[in-house]
């Protein structure tokens, strides 16, 4: 098998992983929830990630999601699954989905067979996921494949997505960052959500972020100006290393050129759907 480029993996997953992602910021996710009887913001994004592993509660959630406040899950968890049951809202999310991508991307787009194509590449990623240890992958890879090409795009970008997601999460806990500071550090990079986005959707508080940021500063990871140190840039690195490790085995089954093709694919999809107005402009500063 031919090894790929440094970080090939890495690069064709941010070009896959935004798509994913827009149905969480989507109108069209809130209009489905809404019919099936949701009113809270907060309990329609938990419960649309939640359901492809049934009606759990609130601590198999914040095992699987890592970063959230388990108080938040609380008051909405198991009692989510009393409003709609998952089959309901797996099914809900789709739709959304599907509504999203056709109002983000057109409908020249969604019938391309460039969509063909990045949906079959992907879901050859896919077959060599692996299930052991990863509840949030091996849950949605229990869901049926959807039949039109843009749905099934999006389906595989979200195995993709949670199997390197399940991965990092073993990434983060064995160089000892727990839920916030490994949000701080992220924000840090330039690349996390900014603390505004993260608190409210995450259920913490600003007090919860300032004494993470301390405990990194006592590690010597993050400057004073809130800025990573060399230390904690090194840190970094080495969790997404270590995430790439975890994660490599879907993208060397679809080999060198195909994961640059997908890259290609998706890079062309994740611009139309930013360029589309997908995302809140300051989602990611660090504001």
């Amino acid at each position: 098998m031919t090894s790929l480029p440094p970080r090939a993996g890495r690069r064709c997953h941010h070009m896959l992983n935004p798509m994913h992602s827009t149905v969480y910021f989507s109108p069209d996710l809130d209009t489905e929830f809404q019919a099936l009887g949701f009113e809270d913001t907060s309990a329609m994004r938990l419960a649309s990630r939640s359901a492809a592993m049934g009606a759990v509660g609130a601590g198999t959630v914040a095992a699987a999601f890592y970063n959230y406040n388990v108080e938040l899950l609380a008051r909405h968890l198991p009692a989510v699954w009393d409003i709609a049951s998952p089959t309901d809202v797996v099914a809900a999310r789709l739709r959304a989905v599907d509504t999203t991508m056709r109002r983000l991307l057109g409908e020249e787009a969604i019938a391309s067979a460039e969509m063909a194509e990045a949906a079959e590449l992907a879901l050859r990623a896919t077959e060599a996921c692996t299930r052991h240890a990863r509840p949030l992958y091996s849950a949605h890879a229990d869901l049926p494949v959807p039949e039109e090409a843009h749905l099934r795009y999006w389906y595989a970008a979200t195995l993709l997505r949670e199997h390197r997601g399940d991965g990092h999460l073993a990434a983060l806990l064995s160089v000892g960052l727990d839920p916030l500071e490994a949000m701080v550090s992220h924000t840090a990079t330039g690349m996390g959500m900014n603390p505004r986005w993260a608190l409210g959707a995450r259920g913490w508080r600003r007090a919860d972020w300032d004494a993470a940021a301390a405990r990194l500063r006592d590690r010597g990871l993050l400057g004073a100006d809130g800025e990573l140190t060399p230390e904690g840039l090194s840190l970094r690195d080495a969790v997404e290393e270590h995430t790439d490790r975890l994660d490599s085995a879907p993208y060397e089954h679809l080999g060198a050129a195909g994961v640059e093709r997908l890259t290609e694919l998706g890079k062309g999809f994740r611009n139309a759907a930013y360029l589309a107005g997908a995302f809140p402009a300051d989602l990611s500063d660090k504001g």
